[in-house]
């Protein structure tokens, strides 16, 4: 079993909400245990912001079988009106890029430049 993710104090320069955004702009099928582990949250507080992320129009969700696939809507405009006019896509290509010196968080070649789907 998981362990619970390890407590931060203090701020951080991003949100939780831009993490889970990236792990799913990384992994279209990741599961949510999975993007918990990876971004240090708890499942529920996940399954929390991808509702928020749905809800303000950055991602929709099909279900296949047993598993979610998601789509991130990369045109859609950061909601701070002091990041305006960055969309989705700007933010996650510097979070790609930023962690693309991460060797479990490199992005395949075929899905660099892509629509982020």
């Amino acid at each position: 079993m998981d362990r619970a993710p390890e407590p931060h104090a203090g701020w951080t320069f991003l949100t939780n909400h831009s993490r889970v955004l990236a792990a799913i702009a990384e992994d279209h099928t990741i599961r949510v245990r999975d993007i918990a582990v990876r971004c240090r949250l708890t499942e529920r507080a996940v399954l929390k912001i991808i509702s928020d992320l749905e809800q303000g129009g950055y991602l929709t969700h099909v279900r296949q079988g047993r598993s979610n696939v998601y789509h991130v809507s990369p045109d859609t405009a950061l909601r701070h009106p002091a990041d305006a006019p960055a969309t989705v896509a700007e933010l996650l290509s510097i979070l790609i890029h930023h962690e693309s010196g991460h060797p479990s968080a490199a992005v395949p070649e075929e899905e660099q430049g892509s629509d982020l789907q």
